[in-house]
């Protein structure tokens, strides 16, 4: 292992936070990496809660503002794990203090934001990353490198479905989640991944068609409700540059769905399929095979020649989700000495452009081309003031 360190300041100690630091501590144990990624501090604006974490974590240090981390000269690498809301102002107040700058999806909540991020970090010309941990899955990376290597031919459709029951109670008090400008919508929260694979395997986006639902209006607030402002459940067709048709489905509503996605590319000559639940295992349907080997075949994706699994456990042992976060950090440590990441910001600001154009088309209810959302002065989305 080098003796160079990374050190590293996490803003945020929730659920992202947690599998960050995971990720950060447990990939020098599972492979060599050519700098030691080092999580020196964590800030919260709770002081209990973030010392708590801290402590869990294994972080020496923490603080109640971000803002104190970014003249830290021990210091080389912000990582962004707050709501979606705050990722474009930290990660812009990161670059132009000449930090690297790694952001969890999405990286903002409206395309103008994700372009401040993207304008910033361009301009300080420091490494930038978005944290889509699912692409560092060995089946998902195994999908989209034989889609590139032309295993199922010229793509003709992609589709993707990502269900949860995170909102199915409606007696789940309004939090930020519910508020349009922090939490962002489901479509940014959960469809954000499967566009960026879209993106990633696919190509170019060229129109969307959208559909979005709130089946629970109002939520409890200790005063009395307040209405939710973004959708439980959406669905669009995507139209791609290449020709290829696309269909996607994203609903936080859905019972006993804790977090199942599937995505499927069909080819002139194949297909391929994954689902989540079975994240070891990539399906894949040859054209060419025998009539009587019709089907779908089974891929095991964890042999040493597929992506990641080398730095994992012996084949058989089975993969999860922490993985997606050891993955993400060899990637990372290995990108450090180059300074270019991928996926980075400008993907980020892809991603977030789709997801606008799902948005919009889903409120006028017509087909949304993504050079309107690229192409506009759209003001940010609008916050509340102090």
């Amino acid at each position: 292992m080098s003796e160079r360190e990374l050190g590293i300041a996490i803003i945020g100690y929730g659920c992202m936070g947690r599998a960050h630091s995971f990720g950060y501590a447990a990939a020098p144990v599972l492979a060599p990496l050519p700098i030691r990624p080092v999580a020196r501090v964590i800030t919260g604006r709770d002081r209990d809660r973030v010392a708590a974490a801290a402590s869990a974590y294994g972080i020496p240090e923490y603080v109640t503002d971000w803002r104190a981390v970014l003249d830290r000269d021990d210091i080389d690498l912000v990582d962004i794990c707050t709501p979606p809301g705050t990722h474009a102002e930290i990660a812009a107040a990161a670059a132009d203090a000449g930090k690297a700058v790694f952001c969890e999806k999405p990286l903002a909540t409206s395309y103008p934001e994700a372009h401040a991020a993207w304008e910033a970090a361009t301009r300080a010309g420091v490494l930038n990353a978005v944290g889509f941990n699912y692409r560092r899955l060995p089946a998902v990376a195994l999908m989209h490198r034989l889609v590139a290597e032309g295993a199922i031919g010229d793509v003709r459709m992609w589709r993707a479905q990502w269900l949860s029951d995170e909102f199915v109670d409606p007696t789940i008090p309004f939090d930020w989640r519910f508020e349009r400008w922090q939490g962002g919508t489901t479509i940014a929260d959960l469809g954000a991944h499967l566009l960026d694979m879209a993106l990633w395997m696919v190509g170019e986006i060229a129109n969307v068609s959208g559909h979005s639902s709130t089946f629970v209006r109002e939520r409890s607030t200790p005063g009395g409700t307040r209405k939710v402002e973004i959708d439980d459940a959406s669905a669009g067709v995507i139209e791609f540059g290449s020709g290829a048709v696309g269909r996607i489905e994203m609903a936080r509503s859905a019972v006993r769905r804790p977090c199942d996605f599937t995505v499927e590319v069909n080819g002139s000559k194949g297909t391929l399929f994954f689902d989540y639940a079975r994240l070891n295992e990539l399906w894949h349907g040859d054209g060419e095979d025998a009539v009587d080997r019709y089907g779908m075949r089974r891929i095991r994706a964890e042999h040493p020649s597929h992506p990641y699994a080398a730095n994992l456990w012996p084949i058989g042992q089975g993969v999860g989700y922490g993985a997606s976060f050891i993955n993400q950090t060899h990637e990372l440590m290995n990108a450090w000495d180059t300074g270019r990441y991928d996926p980075d910001f400008a993907t980020g600001m892809a991603v977030q452009a789709a997801c606008d154009a799902l948005e919009l088309s889903a409120r006028e209810r017509r087909w949304v081309g993504l050079g309107e959302i690229t192409a506009a002065a759209r003001p940010p989305i609008a916050r509340p003031t102090a």
